[in-house]
């Protein structure tokens, strides 16, 4: 998270993507950082266990909400 604040404050687009698992501790650190709007895009979870196929199958549902995430302005 400090990384995307970081590039974020530099004027370079970042967002982040992480398992669904992480949507409180997301929201928590952005809240400390200062930085509530910062783009993220969750995933199911779990992903430890998943096959190469399911990986792939993740990437693909959340490749639109990721391109939206680092192009539109929030």
């Amino acid at each position: 998270m400090h990384d995307i604040v970081d590039l974020e404050r530099r004027g370079v687009p970042g967002m982040f993507v992480a398992s669904a698992q992480f949507v409180d501790a997301a929201t928590a650190q952005a809240n400390s950082l200062g930085f509530t709007d910062v783009a993220r895009v969750f995933t199911p979870h779990p992903i430890q266990d998943r096959t190469d196929d399911e990986m792939r199958a993740y990437a693909r549902d959340a490749f639109e909400a990721i391109v939206a995430a680092i192009t539109q302005a929030p």
